[in-house]
Protein backbone atom coordinates (compact mmCIF):
# COMPACT_ATOMS: atom_id res chain seq x y z
CA UNK A 1 0.00 0.00 0.00
CA UNK A 2 1.28 3.04 -0.83
CA UNK A 3 2.27 5.74 1.80
CA UNK A 4 2.85 9.51 1.14
CA UNK A 5 4.49 11.15 4.19
CA UNK A 6 5.30 14.44 5.69
CA UNK A 7 7.56 15.68 7.91
CA UNK A 8 10.60 17.68 8.27
CA UNK A 9 14.16 17.70 9.04
CA UNK A 10 16.63 20.88 10.20
CA UNK A 11 18.53 22.38 7.30
CA UNK A 12 21.75 20.99 9.00
CA UNK A 13 20.86 17.92 8.06
CA UNK A 14 20.37 18.18 4.78
CA UNK A 15 21.14 20.71 2.22
CA UNK A 16 21.05 24.72 1.88
CA UNK A 17 21.77 25.68 5.56
CA UNK A 18 23.68 27.90 4.95
CA UNK A 19 21.74 30.05 2.20
CA UNK A 20 18.35 29.55 4.70
CA UNK A 21 19.35 30.16 7.64
CA UNK A 22 20.87 33.95 6.08
CA UNK A 23 19.43 36.67 7.55
CA UNK A 24 17.12 37.01 4.33
CA UNK A 25 13.31 36.13 4.25
CA UNK A 26 14.81 33.10 1.67
CA UNK A 27 12.46 30.73 0.77
CA UNK A 28 13.19 27.73 -1.45
CA UNK A 29 10.68 25.12 -3.56
CA UNK A 30 12.44 22.33 -4.44
CA UNK A 31 10.90 21.08 -8.03
CA UNK A 32 12.58 17.87 -8.92
CA UNK A 33 15.25 15.59 -7.34
CA UNK A 34 17.20 13.30 -9.10
CA UNK A 35 20.07 10.79 -8.36
CA UNK A 36 23.01 12.34 -9.88
CA UNK A 37 25.87 9.84 -8.58
CA UNK A 38 26.66 7.68 -5.46
CA UNK A 39 27.31 10.58 -3.13
CA UNK A 40 25.27 13.23 -4.83
CA UNK A 41 21.57 14.30 -5.89
CA UNK A 42 20.82 17.25 -8.78
CA UNK A 43 17.98 19.02 -7.76
CA UNK A 44 16.51 21.96 -9.49
CA UNK A 45 15.43 24.76 -7.28
CA UNK A 46 13.31 27.32 -7.09
CA UNK A 47 14.53 30.66 -4.65
CA UNK A 48 12.54 33.78 -3.72
CA UNK A 49 12.88 36.31 -1.46
CA UNK A 50 16.36 37.30 -2.27
CA UNK A 51 18.41 39.44 -5.09
CA UNK A 52 20.23 36.96 -8.02
CA UNK A 53 23.52 38.14 -6.75
CA UNK A 54 23.23 37.97 -2.51
CA UNK A 55 21.60 34.86 -3.54
CA UNK A 56 24.80 33.45 -5.75
CA UNK A 57 27.27 34.59 -2.84
CA UNK A 58 25.23 32.88 -0.46
CA UNK A 59 25.56 29.69 -2.96
CA UNK A 60 29.11 30.19 -3.67
CA UNK A 61 29.49 30.18 -0.03
CA UNK A 62 27.77 26.50 0.83
CA UNK A 63 29.47 23.88 1.44
CA UNK A 64 26.27 21.62 0.50
CA UNK A 65 26.02 23.07 -3.48
CA UNK A 66 28.28 22.37 -6.31
CA UNK A 67 27.53 23.14 -10.11
CA UNK A 68 25.25 25.81 -9.94
CA UNK A 69 23.76 26.85 -13.13
CA UNK A 70 20.93 29.50 -13.79
CA UNK A 71 18.10 28.18 -15.52
CA UNK A 72 15.19 30.79 -15.29
CA UNK A 73 15.46 34.22 -14.15
CA UNK A 74 11.47 36.08 -13.33
CA UNK A 75 13.38 38.49 -11.45
CA UNK A 76 12.19 37.97 -7.73
CA UNK A 77 12.41 34.17 -8.31
CA UNK A 78 14.85 32.13 -9.77
CA UNK A 79 15.23 28.71 -10.25
CA UNK A 80 18.68 26.81 -10.47
CA UNK A 81 20.32 23.48 -11.12
CA UNK A 82 22.85 22.33 -8.85
CA UNK A 83 24.41 19.20 -7.12
CA UNK A 84 23.66 18.75 -3.32
CA UNK A 85 27.10 17.03 -2.39
CA UNK A 86 27.49 17.30 1.12
CA UNK A 87 25.05 15.79 4.10
CA UNK A 88 22.61 13.93 2.07
CA UNK A 89 22.37 10.75 2.92
CA UNK A 90 19.21 10.93 4.33
CA UNK A 91 18.15 11.26 0.36
CA UNK A 92 20.33 9.14 -1.04
CA UNK A 93 18.17 6.48 1.28
CA UNK A 94 14.98 7.51 0.09
CA UNK A 95 15.77 7.85 -3.53
CA UNK A 96 17.56 4.54 -3.07
CA UNK A 97 17.33 1.90 -0.75
CA UNK A 98 14.03 3.03 -0.33
CA UNK A 99 12.51 3.56 -3.54
CA UNK A 100 10.36 7.06 -2.49
CA UNK A 101 9.67 10.29 -4.66
CA UNK A 102 10.16 13.40 -3.21
CA UNK A 103 6.75 15.12 -3.95
CA UNK A 104 7.39 18.44 -2.66
CA UNK A 105 10.64 19.93 -0.56
CA UNK A 106 10.15 23.28 0.54
CA UNK A 107 12.61 25.04 2.86
CA UNK A 108 12.13 28.00 5.17
CA UNK A 109 14.47 29.17 7.98
CA UNK A 110 16.02 26.54 9.25
CA UNK A 111 14.13 23.71 8.44
CA UNK A 112 12.90 21.63 5.31
CA UNK A 113 9.28 20.57 4.72
CA UNK A 114 9.06 17.44 3.13
CA UNK A 115 6.34 15.54 1.30
CA UNK A 116 7.72 11.84 0.05
CA UNK A 117 5.77 9.19 -1.47
CA UNK A 118 7.04 5.51 -0.75
CA UNK A 119 5.80 2.31 -2.49
CA UNK A 120 5.28 0.55 1.15
CA UNK A 121 4.77 1.28 4.94
CA UNK A 122 8.07 -0.90 5.23
CA UNK A 123 10.28 1.03 3.30
CA UNK A 124 9.11 3.87 4.93
CA UNK A 125 9.83 2.38 7.81
CA UNK A 126 13.41 1.80 6.61
CA UNK A 127 13.77 5.05 5.92
CA UNK A 128 12.88 5.79 9.40
CA UNK A 129 15.28 3.59 10.93
CA UNK A 130 18.40 4.48 8.94
CA UNK A 131 17.79 8.45 10.13
CA UNK A 132 17.88 7.22 13.69
CA UNK A 133 21.01 5.32 12.93
CA UNK A 134 22.39 8.45 11.43
CA UNK A 135 21.21 10.53 14.01
CA UNK A 136 19.14 12.28 11.91
CA UNK A 137 16.00 14.49 13.23
CA UNK A 138 13.43 13.49 10.62
CA UNK A 139 9.84 14.61 12.19
CA UNK A 140 7.16 12.42 10.71
CA UNK A 141 3.78 14.92 10.85
CA UNK A 142 1.08 12.90 8.76
CA UNK A 143 1.57 9.58 6.98
CA UNK A 144 -1.66 8.94 4.69
CA UNK A 145 -2.09 5.39 2.96
CA UNK A 146 -3.54 4.98 -0.34
CA UNK A 147 -5.99 1.82 -0.92
CA UNK A 148 -5.05 2.70 -4.57
CA UNK A 149 -2.31 3.72 -7.23
CA UNK A 150 -1.69 7.58 -6.88
CA UNK A 151 -2.10 9.44 -10.02
CA UNK A 152 -0.07 12.63 -11.16
CA UNK A 153 2.46 14.49 -8.49
CA UNK A 154 -0.53 15.49 -5.59
CA UNK A 155 -1.23 11.85 -4.11
CA UNK A 156 -4.76 11.55 -5.23
CA UNK A 157 -6.51 8.32 -6.38
CA UNK A 158 -7.62 7.10 -9.60
CA UNK A 159 -11.26 8.09 -8.17
CA UNK A 160 -10.90 11.02 -6.76
CA UNK A 161 -8.79 12.23 -9.75
CA UNK A 162 -11.59 11.62 -12.02
CA UNK A 163 -14.37 12.53 -9.91
CA UNK A 164 -12.58 15.86 -9.17
CA UNK A 165 -12.36 16.90 -12.70
CA UNK A 166 -15.46 15.76 -13.41
CA UNK A 167 -16.73 17.99 -10.92
CA UNK A 168 -14.82 21.03 -12.31
CA UNK A 169 -15.80 19.96 -16.41
CA UNK A 170 -19.50 20.08 -15.09
CA UNK A 171 -19.59 23.14 -12.89
CA UNK A 172 -19.86 21.78 -9.74
CA UNK A 173 -17.51 24.22 -8.25
CA UNK A 174 -18.91 27.57 -10.33
CA UNK A 175 -21.68 29.79 -8.55
CA UNK A 176 -24.40 29.36 -8.97
CA UNK A 177 -23.88 25.77 -9.47
CA UNK A 178 -24.15 24.08 -12.71
CA UNK A 179 -24.35 20.95 -11.41
CA UNK A 180 -25.47 18.89 -8.40
CA UNK A 181 -24.31 16.42 -6.28
CA UNK A 182 -26.51 13.79 -6.66
CA UNK A 183 -25.75 14.27 -10.37
CA UNK A 184 -22.06 13.68 -10.34
CA UNK A 185 -23.04 10.49 -8.31
CA UNK A 186 -25.18 9.07 -10.81
CA UNK A 187 -22.70 9.76 -13.46
CA UNK A 188 -20.33 7.67 -11.41
CA UNK A 189 -22.78 5.20 -10.64
CA UNK A 190 -22.30 5.74 -6.75
CA UNK A 191 -24.11 6.71 -3.87
CA UNK A 192 -24.89 10.79 -3.10
CA UNK A 193 -22.84 9.86 0.90
CA UNK A 194 -20.11 8.15 -1.12
CA UNK A 195 -19.12 10.72 -3.86
CA UNK A 196 -19.39 13.46 -1.15
CA UNK A 197 -16.79 11.72 0.53
CA UNK A 198 -14.70 11.34 -2.33
CA UNK A 199 -14.82 15.04 -2.87
CA UNK A 200 -13.95 15.85 0.53
CA UNK A 201 -10.64 13.51 0.42
CA UNK A 202 -9.81 14.51 -2.58
CA UNK A 203 -10.21 18.07 -1.91
CA UNK A 204 -8.38 18.03 1.37
CA UNK A 205 -5.41 15.57 -0.25
CA UNK A 206 -5.20 18.32 -2.86
CA UNK A 207 -4.41 21.15 -0.36
CA UNK A 208 -2.44 19.41 2.17
CA UNK A 209 -0.06 18.34 -0.38
CA UNK A 210 -0.22 21.59 -2.30
CA UNK A 211 -1.13 24.11 0.28
CA UNK A 212 0.40 23.00 3.40
CA UNK A 213 3.30 21.47 3.02
CA UNK A 214 5.38 25.00 3.43
CA UNK A 215 3.36 25.39 6.97
CA UNK A 216 3.89 22.10 8.74
CA UNK A 217 5.68 24.23 11.51
CA UNK A 218 2.37 26.44 12.03
CA UNK A 219 0.09 23.41 12.63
Amino acid sequence: MVVIVRGSIPATDLALAHVLRSDLPIEVNVERIVQSGKESVMPLVWFHGVDKDRLETLLAEDDSVDSVTLLADLGDEFLYRMEWVDKIQFLLSMLTDSKATVMNAYGRGDQWNLRVMYPDRELFSQNVDFSKAADLSFEVHSIRELDEEPVGRYGLTQNQYDTLIRAVETGYFEIPRETSLEDLADEFDVSHQALSERLRRGMKSLLEDTLVIGHIEDE
